[in-house]
């Protein structure tokens, strides 16, 4: 975790130190719309915010799926151990029958002894 705050300070930093030393007036133009005298980090900054959204919005909705689809998995558990819990009290109170005697084994055969 200490690891992201560091990589995300060394990215702001870098970001700042970009925007103050970038600001020459260009012009941007894009299809039909042109502007004139943006400062160039500011061009840059914009860019890098559309590239957020466009980039977080899809894991955004995956996030919600997953979180969704993890919150139906728990119920589900929930419920099956509620019913494995209530088969398992059911069974314990069960009287159990007694089990029948065995009939007895008969022998084996003896072997039957030579004649001469």
């Amino acid at each position: 975790m200490a690891f992201g705050y560091l990589l995300v300070a060394l990215l702001a930093a870098s970001v700042a130190i970009f925007a103050l030393q970038n600001t020459d007036p260009i012009s941007v133009r894009f299809l039909f719309w042109s502007t004139q005298a943006l400062p160039a980090a500011g061009v840059t900054l914009a860019a890098l915010a559309i590239g957020l959204i466009v980039a977080g919005v899809p894991l955004a909705i995956a996030r919600r799926r997953w979180r969704s689809r993890t919150r139906a998995l728990e119920s589900r558990v929930t419920t099956l151990e509620s019913a494995l819990a209530e088969r398992d009290r059911a069974l314990a109170s069960r009287p159990v029958p007694p089990t029948p005697p065995k009939p007895p084994t008969p022998p084996p055969p003896r072997p039957q002894e030579p004649t001469a």
